[in-house]
């Protein structure tokens, strides 16, 4: 199955065993912050990403202009490791990551939790590329991609033991909204996908025909 289908798979297990009127909760969420969300704050096509430099799973510094003298960059800001679906779309740009590479490009996933949880997300996942640790959304701002969460999907997940305090390492109960960039060279944004909707991601086919046309310019 494509990204798509797992995500839609995953989905419709959750709605027959969440509890009731989960499923519809969260989906009102959704839109309310679709109407609330700035998206025309938020880097896209044709802007020039921010430089950063964020710690890896292991301790090491990775930063975006090193990246860039070797190649195109694809950067996807992702929720964190306790999220099922950021976990799904991981595994499949893993399953690409060779044809990245075979573009010269390189690939790395941004979260605002902890750095132990960036290295836990890493090994259950087998992710063999950069998963850095953003704490406190410094990053994910500059991209204008953050958000706070309403005070009801607070309580939501502290009922599932997923309190962004204790993930993240800070009290603001704020996420990035899920987003994936091909970014060139020169440090043009190619390709933009900002989603509000957690549950849909970026297909990889749409990496892989981003780098493409790069190689083909």
């Amino acid at each position: 199955m494509g990204l798509k289908q797992d995500l839609d798979a995953f989905k419709a297990q959750f709605a027959q065993s969440a509890p009731a009127g989960r499923v519809e909760f969260y989906a009102t969420k959704i839109e309310e912050l679709r109407q609330s969300f700035a998206r025309d704050n938020a880097i896209t096509e044709g802007d020039i990403a921010p430089d950063f430099s964020l710690s890896d799973a292991k301790g090491g510094s990775v930063s975006l202009s090193t990246l860039l003298v070797q190649g195109p960059t694809v950067i996807t800001f992702y929720r964190g490791g306790w999220c099922p679906y950021c976990n799904i779309q991981l595994r499949a740009y893993q399953a690409i990551l060779p044809q990245i590479i075979a573009a010269g490009a390189s690939l790395v996933a941004i979260s605002p939790q902890a750095p132990d949880g960036s290295l836990s997300t890493a090994e259950v996942n087998a992710l063999t590329f950069n998963v850095l640790s953003d704490v406190g959304n410094r990053v994910a701002g500059s991209f204008g991609l953050v958000y706070s969460l309403a005070d009801e999907l607070r309580a939501a997940l502290r009922s599932v033991n997923k309190a962004l305090p204790d993930i993240n390492g800070d009290d603001s109960w704020e996420l990035p909204v899920p987003s994936t960039y091909v970014v060139a060279r020169d440090g043009r944004v190619k390709l933009a996908h900002i989603d509000v909707d957690y549950t849909q991601r970026l297909e990889p086919e749409k990496i892989l025909a981003a780098l493409g046309s790069l190689r083909a310019i």
